[in-house]
């Protein structure tokens, strides 16, 4: 799948599933859901810097995709972790790079999000971005 189709998957998943729940209970069901991160990445090196919440990140490159494998102390953090892996990981570099992550404002996370939060979201999709650049430049050698 695309990533336009798996964002308008959960977009439309979340509307019709989860209308009577708020946004913070379908992150954390989302996050639960999540398995954790191999404890081989879960290092100080992984942390990703300037996060408010310990936030750890490791991703492979293999057959010309991204996959990641990312987890965070937060539930809530958690929950959008998973969201964005089920959108990005496997895809192609350049596609993750120039992707426009609109599920965030259509499943109306953004106008909720704490400071602390925003900060999070922000840092991981820079992260996740960056990381498909330097691996489509890899490719490109």
């Amino acid at each position: 799948m695309t990533i336009q189709e798996i964002q308008k998957e959960i977009i439309s998943e979340f509307k019709t599933s989860h209308d009577c729940m708020d946004k913070d209970s379908y992150l954390i069901k989302e996050g639960k859901k999540m398995p954790p991160i191999n404890l081989k990445y879960k290092t100080e090196n992984n942390l990703i810097k300037g996060c408010q919440v310990k936030t750890w990140f490791h991703s492979t490159f293999e057959n010309g995709r991204v996959f990641y494998d990312i987890d965070s102390n937060s539930l809530m953090i958690r929950g959008i972790i998973a969201l964005l892996i089920k959108i990005l990981s496997g895809q192609k570099p350049e596609d993750i790079k120039n992707t426009d992550l609109y599920f965030i404002d259509k499943m109306g996370l953004r106008e909720n999000f704490s400071p602390v939060r925003a900060n999070s979201l922000w840092k991981l999709v820079n992260q996740m971005k960056s990381d498909a650049a330097l691996c489509e430049v890899k490719m490109n050698k």
